[in-house]
Order: C-alpha cells, then structure tokens, then sequence
C-alpha cells in the first residue's frame, strides 16, 4: 500500500506498534514459561535471579503497553469507525485488507490480553510509575505523529484534517487521559480477579465445620 511506503512506513500507525508490542509481549510470556519450567527443582540462584527479571518485564509491559495500548486501540478504533470509518479506516481500504485480517488487527486483541490477565497474576509497577510510563508512550506517539505531518504536510490519520489546532490540542490530551485511564482500569481488573480468586482459595483451604 502506498502509505506504508511513505515516511515512518507502518511504524506510524499505533495499530501497527500495537501488535509489535503484543507480538513482544506474548514472546516474552512464552519464555517465561519456558523458563519456568526449565529452572523447576534447579537450585541455581542466578537461573533463579534471571526468571524474577523475565517476570518483572513481563509484568511491566503488560501493565504498561499490552493492556492500556491494547484496549485503547480496539476501543478507539470501532468508536470512530461505528461513527464514520472515512476518519479512521477509508472503505478504499478494503480493496486492501481482508475484513478477517482487519478484525485481527483491531478486534482480537482485546480477547486475547484479557484471557492473559485472567490466567496469569500480574504484579503491577507503583501507580505514579505506572502512570508516568504510560504517558510518555502517549506523549512520545502524539509527537511523532506531529512529526510525520510537520516533514510530510499529511496526518496519519484523516480525522486530524478535520479539526482546528486548538480542538487538536483537547483531542490529543483527550486521548492521553483515555489511555491512562484504561491502565486504570487493567490495574483494577487485575486486582479484583486475583484478589477474588486468593479469596476463592483460601475459602477451599479452610476445614469444614463439624
């Protein structure tokens, strides 16, 4: 597609570093499994030391990149295309990509992570660190976009062509306190299920009374 041959290629698309950063995510979970099971029964303390790194990061960017960035561009993403998909997702590109490989893109995402949080405890970083992390990603994307326009003369996406510097100011932190507000929400989520499930534990633990 002509697009992806113009300044920044796919890499200025969020959708496209979204699914880099689930492609990354996911790898580094099956490794940690790996891992784990490697080093099950080995006394080794720096095999030891080594695991506790792979689930930190794990753990990290889950809470940081996988979730919020994640459900921030399954939730955008079929908002503005229920709403006008000309702004975000041109009917042209149909002739391009399948609808299959388009909900792939935008759609399984959500499932997928969700099924992750749900398997797996993920011990999330300090809220204020969180939160900081998230948004420089938000920042550092708005600002590259920014840049692609200010080299190119063209938005990444149509939407931004319809609105005024000043409404663009508000859109853009509009959509910073979105994707921050979804780390909220992964943070939360992923406390209730395992908060919920120690309980659940504990309650089959405990001996029954005669």
């Amino acid at each position: 597609m002509p697009a992806h041959q113009t300044y920044g290629g796919s890499w200025k698309f969020l959708t496209f570093i979204d699914l880099v950063i689930q492609a990354v995510f996911f790898g580094i979970c099956v490794l940690t499994d790996l891992s784990s099971l490697l080093t099950r029964g080995n006394d080794s303390q720096e095999q030891e030391r080594q695991l506790k790194k792979l689930i930190s990061l794990r753990d990290w960017m889950m809470a940081v990149l996988a979730f919020p960035v994640g459900v921030f561009v399954v939730t955008m993403f079929w908002s503005i295309y229920i709403y006008d998909r000309e702004l975000v997702y041109p009917k042209l590109l149909d002739n391009f990509i399948p609808a299959w490989l388009n909900h792939g893109m935008h759609t399984t995402v959500l499932p997928f992570v969700l099924i992750e949080m749900r398997t797996t405890h993920h011990q999330y970083p300090s809220r204020s660190c969180g939160l900081a992390a998230v948004c420089t990603f938000a920042v550092g994307y708005i600002l590259w976009v920014c840049w692609i326009h200010h080299v190119t003369g063209v938005w990444v996406y149509p939407l931004l062509e319809h609105l005024s510097p000043g409404v663009k100011i508000i859109f853009f932190a509009a959509v910073t306190v979105i994707i921050n507000v979804f780390y909220l929400v992964g943070e939360v989520l992923n406390n209730y299920i395992w908060d919920t499930q120690k309980c659940i534990e504990e309650g089959k633990e405990k001996p029954k009374s005669e």
